[in-house]
């Protein structure tokens, strides 16, 4: 009897697709290679089928060796230009987006697009996060962020409407600090961000999720979990944040204090 992770380290699948990648690594299929058509590369790899050379291709296509063009065929694809997001408490105290300034810092143009919807009931885990009941009312904010007009990453903001309700900032792409970020938002309100909290993880991109970034289902990514709190310790806002791995890699800037603790 095969156990299970012997049957997945034999699959053919794996074995053609690492074959495939030895072809592109060592340069036999160049970038912007068209391969042949699946029943040609069947016969090539030991006369397996085609649905085996599909799984390969889905599997280094989700890895970002290849692309799929449609109506077009299957190409080897050039290597995407990894930047450093950096993750800062220093750009987040300004009445700017902090996105815009970071883009900025990278000599892009950095915009979004947003969807709001008021009075929207927390689910359960995110109520957990902002120490809130399951079903209570929260601004729900769906992100698409850009540079230079090609997608970045995703988020999703929850606040309570607790905290904002009936204010010029209940809605955070509405009124005079639209744009602008939480922490400055919620200063106009009285209400004083001292605080972040990120737990990245590791995750993989949902066909939904891929479309919006533009990169194939599958793809790696970092799921950035962030809680804002104020200056008495309550949250006061909470996102999920997604970044695809083959075009960005996250750093944080950590401020010391210039005078030392004794």
């Amino acid at each position: 009897m095969v156990d299970g992770a012997s049957a997945s380290a034999d699959a053919p699948y794996l074995r053609v697709a690492a074959a495939m990648r030895q072809r592109i690594t060592d340069g036999t299929w160049p970038v912007g290679h068209r391969l042949p058509a699946r029943a040609t590369l069947g016969h090539e790899f030991g006369d397996v089928g085609e649905n085996v050379i599909r799984r390969a291709q889905e599997l280094l296509i989700a890895q970002g060796l290849l692309e799929g063009r449609a109506g077009s065929g299957t190409y080897v694809r050039a290597p995407r230009q990894r930047r450093r997001m950096l993750r800062s408490w220093a750009r987040e105290q300004h009445a700017t987006s902090p996105f815009r300034s970071e883009m900025a810092s990278l000599g892009m143009a950095g915009d979004w697009e947003a969807n709001s919807a008021a009075k929207t009931p927390a689910l359960a885990h995110i109520a957990a996060r902002l120490g809130i009941a399951e079903g209570d009312l929260c601004v729900r904010t769906d992100y698409e962020f850009f540079a230079d007009r090609q997608p970045v990453m995703l988020s999703t903001s929850w606040e309570p409407m607790a905290i904002t309700s009936g204010t010029v900032v209940v809605l955070p792409e509405g009124g005079p600090l639209a744009g602008a970020g939480v922490v400055a938002r919620m200063a106009h309100i009285g209400v004083t961000v001292v605080r972040a909290v990120e737990v990245p993880r590791p995750t993989r991109l949902n066909k939904d999720q891929a479309e919006l970034l533009g990169v194939a289902a599958g793809t790696q990514a970092t799921l950035i979990e962030r809680i804002y709190y104020d200056d008495a310790g309550s949250p006061v806002e909470t996102a999920d944040i997604l970044v695809p791995d083959d075009g960005w890699e996250i750093a944080y800037e950590i401020q010391l204090s210039s005078s030392p603790v004794l």
